[in-house]
């Protein structure tokens, strides 16, 4: 099983262009992502002393930073695929912390050995993934059998009032879509990782008025990054109606909300890392991965 094409594909240059001119201020603006990163960490298993770390799509870097602090013995790995992100990532790092490692890297392809990550960690990262089945195949390869996979990311009820009027002015794809929790579990078993678990948060966000929401998501990169997304300017008629279809959302207080639904992933490595499970359940091991028991 693999999970379901998108209705259209992620375009990974507009993605990247997006985060890298949102890094400079992504940190002031990102009170979502790091309430989320929060969350996220405080799940890590108390019984964990991992050796190796890895971060994957860090961004700034909110999430290393606590892991590094937390667990000042181990190596701990930061990847983003969007180079400026990286970079203010690695500005803000502690210098005290010297064995925090920064890696531009695209998520479908870690550039990490099989079977040696200890702790893997993904904070709202993949929903920015075209090929979500890719990533966890990755995950399942890298990680140790003990290992542990916590990862984040938006589910389809994910800024439901902007989609929602949008659709009352047209049928382009507009806000990016966002896998179900079911699926994305389904797809961490058929990659071989173990004991998933699956949950799922609603937060929301509130705003003085619709422009200061949508100035919101350009700030901290989370724009339209999908490949059927239209390219024209949006015109000053057809703003104003985007506008006004999202003020019926408009709270009692006067502010505007923008709803976030946050799944949560947990799964333990694969019995034998690499080796992906097959569409009737089993894995298929090479001999060379076979030892002979002594008696």
């Amino acid at each position: 099983m693999t999970t379901p094409e998108r209705t259209s594909p992620i375009d990974q240059a507009r993605m990247m262009a997006d985060f890298n001119q949102a890094a400079p201020r992504y940190e002031a603006e990102a009170r979502l992502q790091k309430e989320v990163a929060s969350r996220l960490f405080e799940r890590l298993p108390p019984h964990v002393s991992p050796q190796c770390i890895v971060d994957v799509g860090c961004g700034t870097g909110g999430l290393t930073r606590l892991l590094a602090e937390h667990y000042p013995k181990a190596q701990v790995y930061a990847l983003d695929i969007a180079t400026a992100m990286l970079q203010e990532a690695q500005q803000q790092a502690p210098r005290w912390f010297s064995r925090q490692h920064f890696c531009c890297a695209d998520a479908a392809h870690l550039p990490l050995a099989t079977n040696s990550v200890d702790v893997l960690m993904s904070n709202l990262m993949l929903q920015w993934c075209s090929d979500e089945a890719q990533f966890f195949a990755e995950c399942a390869r890298v990680l140790k059998p003990d290992g542990v996979l916590l990862f984040t990311s938006f589910g389809p009820g994910t800024l439901e009032e902007l989609r929602n009027s949008w659709a009352a002015l047209d049928q382009a794809p507009h806000v990016n879509d966002f896998t179900d929790l079911h699926v994305l579990g389904d797809a961490m078993t058929q990659a071989g990782l173990r004991q998933a678990v699956m949950d799922v948060d609603w937060l929301t966000l509130t705003f003085a008025d619709v422009p200061a929401a949508l100035r919101h998501l350009k700030k901290i990169g989370a724009q339209n990054a999908l490949s059927l997304r239209s390219r024209g300017l949006l015109g000053r008629r057809k703003y104003q109606q985007l506008v006004e279809n999202y003020r019926q959302y408009q709270q009692a207080d006067g502010r505007i909300p923008a709803t976030y639904e946050v799944i949560y992933g947990y799964a333990q490595g694969a019995a034998f890392p690499g080796q992906q499970r097959q569409t009737d359940g089993s894995v298929k091991i090479p001999l060379e991965m076979l030892q002979r028991s002594k008696i």
